[in-house]
């Protein structure tokens, strides 16, 4: 089978990861803060250490079974359902990685739940490069991140450098956040591919983005509120809420049914 040489667009998508790789590989090592476990909220409630940073985990346990069901009911193209699926079931493992470790905040916890994310990223970034790209393109943005983010934390856990992941995770220092934002808004910039889903790129880097700055004020946002809320247990909220503009592009199959119902009438009508 003859394969086509790759478009601009995928050249560009490869240049892109290629400058990504090389910042992860060989830029300076990251090193993890000395107080990457100190959570500002670590009230218990009901036998819950760090309660509120543990149930803040929910809403990604719902978007995720609210997402797999829905995408059972919607008709889409086949790697959409595949990488959609992968996002979706990705957020339930989120869920479970990240509510392990803040019941017990601890490098050990911490592996789980970042190798958790590392599922919806890859969903995520398949599911723009296939709507913007190619179908091809989907599955490769997918592969790499499934392939780099287990590395990346494999990296941090066994020699502490944390660049890697952040390269991943797209956060962390702010010029890798830069870097993959220039990546991630250029494929928001392409038309989108006829067929594919409409995501809407724009809300969800904007919805991550906005989590993420609430994390970096963990404790800021904990004195603000009378400590009443952490940073931290909104930005699980906002992460989460970074998933319906997914959610939002499933639209219903219509039933065979009503098909031919319609297309009955259209018959008659035409008679």
């Amino acid at each position: 089978m003859r394969h086509s040489p790759p478009s601009r667009a995928e050249a560009a998508l490869l240049l892109g990861a290629a400058a990504l790789l090389a910042l992860a590989v060989f830029g300076p090592a990251l090193p993890a803060s000395a107080h990457q476990h100190a959570f500002a909220d670590q009230r218990g409630w009901a036998g819950i250490p760090c309660a509120l940073d543990v149930l803040s985990n929910l809403p990604f346990a719902i978007v995720g079974v609210w997402g797999l069901a829905r995408l059972r009911r919607s008709a889409v193209d086949a790697t959409s359902r595949a990488l959609a699926a992968l996002f979706f079931a990705g957020l339930l493992c989120t869920a479970m990685g990240s509510a392990v470790y803040h019941w017990q905040p601890q490098d050990a916890g911490l592996v789980w739940d970042r190798l958790g994310m590392v599922l919806p990223f890859a969903g995520l970034l398949g599911l723009a490069a296939h709507g913007r790209v190619s179908e091809r393109a989907g599955w490769a943005a997918a592969g790499a991140v499934l392939l780099a983010g287990p590395l990346a934390v494999g990296a941090w856990a066994l020699g502490g450098n944390l660049l890697p992941w952040a390269v991943v995770q797209l956060g962390g220092m702010l010029v890798v956040l830069v870097l993959v934002l220039v990546l991630v808004l250029a494929l928001a910039a392409l038309p989108r591919r006829a067929g594919a889903l409409a995501l809407n790129l724009g809300a969800v880097i904007a919805l991550y983005g906005a989590a993420k700055l609430f994390e970096a004020a963990d404790h800021a946002v904990f004195e603000a509120t009378g400590q009443w809320l952490s940073g931290h247990s909104i930005k699980h909220v906002l992460a989460a809420c970074a998933a319906w503009p997914v959610l939002a592009t499933l639209r219903p199959r219509r039933s065979v049914a009503a098909c031919g119902q319609n297309g009955a009438h259209a018959v008659g009508a035409a008679g």
